[in-house]
């Protein structure tokens, strides 16, 4: 793998994204469907995973599949909450705004701003 084509890994697959393994030839794979976090892309182009089930197993490049999640981060206070879809997040924060009112709804009103403008990382800003 050259360095174009492990930068352009890495910009593919940052550090926090969420990802959901379609295909692995391991006898210590996790099942197909598991979600996991990535941790980075070593030198060889393999996606390194800290999976959902608690495998840590790496994504061998050219051999294994998985695929990057429409995930979102919405920090929300003091806390960060992550949601494998960008819509269940625009879901939930419209519900949360219609249960409202004053500075909470404010709140949540900052944060569908940010998830409805394509932010990975979404806050309260408060």
């Amino acid at each position: 793998m050259n360095t174009r084509e492990l930068e352009s890994l890495r910009q593919q697959f940052p550090v926090g994204a969420r990802v959901v393994l379609e295909k692995m030839e391991d006898e210590q794979a996790p099942p197909i469907g598991t979600k996991g976090t990535v941790r980075g892309v070593d030198d060889i182009g393999s996606i390194m995973v800290k999976w959902d089930n608690g495998s840590s197993l790496n994504v061998a490049y050219g051999e294994d599949i998985c695929k990057k999640l429409n995930y979102v981060i919405v920090h929300n206070y003091g806390k960060d909450r992550t949601f494998d879809d960008r819509q269940e997040a625009i879901d939930f924060y419209e519900e949360c705004v219609l249960g409202s009112e004053g500075s909470e709804r404010d709140r949540y009103v900052e944060i569908l701003i940010d998830l409805r403008s394509g932010k990975t990382y979404c806050s309260d800003k408060l």
